[in-house]
């Protein structure tokens, strides 16, 4: 059902003129009155003016047509009334003469009924009045009030400048505010909202024009278009104050107006408020206009400062109105020491010290948080990305810390050798990493079940269990879309996943997935993984493809705050990869960017690296000594067992679904191989009964599939043509494409749709 949008109604305000001027033209109006007043008794009482009786009817029967339409088209309101205001003296005057016209003979009230209606005429002034016209005082008419001024005097001075300027024609100047320095002072600068009649737009004036407005300099008041709204409102800044003597000597400030702030810069009329030199750095303090949403734009802002390197250039915003931009020379992150022991011990507040941000500030992540509980950690980085690294820092600083590591690696235990027999847990494999999960998942249970009969509602660490984080690592080989693994062990590993989101945060277990690519659908409960992840970590190391990181921060990052790529080497000197080719020469690259990644913690997000690690013999001699500096924490020893009696038991559930075996035919007892293939003989076509664990976005590609011959689909075609997907999950990724991928559109009638004129890309 299509909504309609309504525009609220803005306040009419009086069109404020000088005295003078208005008894100027009230005279002007009643001698108007006077002479009319005179023709009307004259040629009502001459029976031969056809002409005029005839155009006396037609004034009075246009301008009831008139006043009829504006009572249809207009509220009782003050619209109505000025319109009422204008229509009198046409309608009152034609009613008069055409009485006299009609009525036979010439009594004395024929006489009088002329000049009495023109005595109320030049009583009332209706033209006039209907014109809504305020006196100006004096003072303001003579010249613009001091900046001293009360701010709603001046606001409204300025308001009053643009409505009474010819260039503006109709258009009116609304909800005008005006810009503080640092030290809240006002300044001489404003902005606000142009708004056009209904039907008409915005006329385009030039700087000259615009200047002339106010009375301002030249290239100080600028016209923009707003997000959202047609050429009927618009944009108006004024900034006086940017040609003052002393911004224009600091070369900052000039830089900032010039390429930044102005109308065609990288960041309209945002403010800088403050800035701060350093050796390697130019920190800018920016905040955006009261009302208005901060919008920095790295990549505009690189090339504002004429920067090649996108990796020298950083933002950070609270995604409200304040953010900062650091300008470097040389990338501060490329050279780091190792972690120590003092960096990876958690603090009260649950957190370590995983590395440095850009800035040179502590980068720490939680490995709990004590109001919320456990936290739930998403890591993201192609091969090469710091990712195995920055996890092993992270399971040596959970056992120097008490915490006890449940770890599996999906990659038969390559991604994470160093962790191998260092923590509690180490399964190794796809179906080790399956049996994790399971055993994770007795965990949770056995802690449910005490904790309900015990009526506690949550723990405390070490009261009575200890603190337990489980670290998933390369899940994209279980997940992923093109993952080698039968549908059945999937669906069986996703369930699991999202088990462990609803029952972790108050038992004192945290996760922690790891990946190479991450898809939200993939991990259970997005709309969860979201709001928990928002309470943790959300680690983006160097990533293959945008698409890759869209899957880690869907609905994590707030609305306008972008994650820009990391590329794969810091940048040296001040050639770029396109000077190089253009001279034909080897562009000089720096080190790896391993470790360098965009750390995104409760919706904020900044540029962090992990800190080094020193490679020898293809193993990390740094990294095995901060785990051997602490014994391995443990369970509790029932909990110990329930894990690993269900780690046991899943294992061999976990190989028979590797198998190929239908989980219909198996359960958790021993299998002999005959029965196995038995098993698998059996499966035939059972295999795409039910396709509930088909991921949404394995559907959206075979949606997009179908749409791509050119033809209209309706819904219910695209169900029955998915085989073995669940019907609700389509309609789930139907809508997914429409409404936020924009990839697919309506056809045209309810329940059809076609692919979008202009799709956004994902690459």
């Amino acid at each position: 059902m299509a909504v309609t949008q309504q525009q609220p109604a803005v306040q009419a305000e009086p069109r404020l003129l000088a005295a003078r001027s208005i008894r100027r033209r009230k005279r002007g109006e009643r001698l108007v009155h006077v002479v009319t007043a005179a023709g009307l008794g004259y040629a009502s009482q001459t029976p031969d003016l056809w002409l005029a009786h005839l155009g006396a009817a037609a004034l009075g029967i246009s301008t009831a047509r008139w006043l009829w339409r504006q009572c249809g088209a207009l509220l009782i309101d003050e619209g109505l009334t000025r319109a009422a205001h204008i229509a009198v003296p046409p309608l009152t005057a034609a009613a008069a003469y055409l009485t006299n016209v009609l009525h036979s003979g010439a009594p004395w009230w024929e006489w009088a009924l002329a000049p009495a209606w023109g005595a109320l005429m030049v009583a009332t002034t209706p033209f006039t009045n209907a014109a809504r016209l305020g006196e100006l005082p004096l003072v303001a008419a003579q010249s613009a009030p001091a900046i001293e001024a009360a701010p709603g005097d001046y606001l409204a001075y300025r308001a009053r400048q643009w409505e009474n300027a010819k260039a503006t024609g109709t258009t009116r100047l609304v909800g005008v505010h005006q810009y503080t320095d640092q030290q809240g002072q006002l300044l001489q600068d404003f902005w606000g909202t142009v708004v056009a009649e209904q039907g008409e737009a915005v006329p385009d004036l030039n700087e000259t024009a615009l200047a002339a407005v106010f009375d301002l300099p030249v290239g100080t008041v600028w016209l923009q278009p707003m997000d959202g709204s047609g050429p009927g409102r618009k944009h108006l800044l004024a900034r006086p104050t940017l040609g003052s003597s002393a911004q224009s000597a600091d070369p900052i400030h000039r830089i900032w107006n010039a390429r930044v702030a102005g109308p065609n810069g990288a960041a309209p009329g945002m403010i800088l408020d403050d800035y701060r030199l350093e050796p390697n750095r130019i920190a800018l303090r920016v905040t955006a206009p009261e009302n208005q949403i901060i919008n920095l734009d790295q990549k505009k802002l690189a090339r504002a400062f004429k920067y090649k390197d996108l990796t020298l250039v950083t933002v950070e915003t609270d995604g409200l109105g304040d953010g900062i931009i650091s300008l470097y020379k040389t990338h501060p992150l490329m050279h780091l020491r190792e972690a120590t022991v003092a960096d990876l011990t958690m603090a009260d507040d649950g957190t370590i010290q995983i590395g440095v941000r850009h800035d040179g500030r502590p980068a720490r992540m939680a490995l709990y948080d004590p109001v919320m509980g456990a936290v739930t950690d998403l890591f993201a980085g192609a091969p090469g990305a710091g990712k195995s690294v920055t996890l092993n820092y992270i399971l040596a600083a959970e056992r120097i810390s008490g915490v006890v590591s449940i770890v599996a690696d999906a990659q038969n235990g390559m991604s994470l050798p160093e962790a191998d027999g260092r923590v509690y847990h180490f399964g190794k494999g796809i179906a080790a990493t399956g049996a994790t999960l399971a055993g994770s998942n007795a965990l949770a249970k056995y802690r449910e079940e005490v904790s309900a009969a015990n009526g506690w509602s949550s723990a405390e660490i070490n009261d009575p269990w200890p603190l337990v984080n489980v670290t998933l690592d390369e899940l994209n080989r279980i997940l992923a879309e093109d993952a080698d693994v039968p549908r059945h062990f999937r669906k069986w590993v996703t369930g699991m996943v999202g088990d462990e989101q609803s029952t972790g945060r108050k038992l004192l277990k945290g996760i922690r997935f790891a990946a190479q690519s991450i898809h939200l659908e993939d991990l259970g409960d997005k709309d969860r993984i979201r709001a928990n992840a928002k309470n943790g970590l959300v680690w983006l190391g160097r990533t293959n493809s945008s698409t890759t990181q869209h899957m880690a921060t869907d609905g994590v990052l707030p609305p306008g705050v972008t994650v820009e790529p990391i590329s794969r080497h810091f940048s040296v000197g001040s050639s770029s990869d396109i000077d190089a080719a253009f001279h034909g020469k080897d562009l000089k690259k720096g080190p790896l960017t391993a470790g360098l990644a965009n750390y995104i913690q409760d919706g904020v997000l900044f540029t962090a690296r992990t800190w080094n690690a020193r490679k020898e013999n293809k193993t990390y001699p740094g990294i095995i000594a901060l785990y051997e500096s602490a014994p391995i924490p443990v369970l509790t020893p029932e909990e110990d067992r329930v894990f690993k009696e269900a780690y046991a038991k899943a294992l061999e559930y976990a190989e028979l679904l590797l198998s190929g075996a239908n989980p219909k035919n198996i359960g958790h007892g021993d299998f002999t191989a005959d029965e196995v293939a038995e098993a698998q003989a059996l499966i035939g076509e059972d295999e795409d009964e039910d396709g509930d664990d088909l991921p949404v976005h394995v559907i959206k590609h075979l949606v997009l599939e179908l749409l791509a011959d050119g033809q209209d689909w309706e819904i219910r075609t695209i169900r029955a043509r998915i085989k073995g997907a669940n019907p609700l999950l389509v309609n789930t990724a139907v809508g997914e494409l429409q409404n936020d991928d924009k990839k697919i559109e309506f056809a045209g009638r309810r329940g059809a749709y076609r692919l979008a004129s202009n799709p956004i890309p994902t690459d």
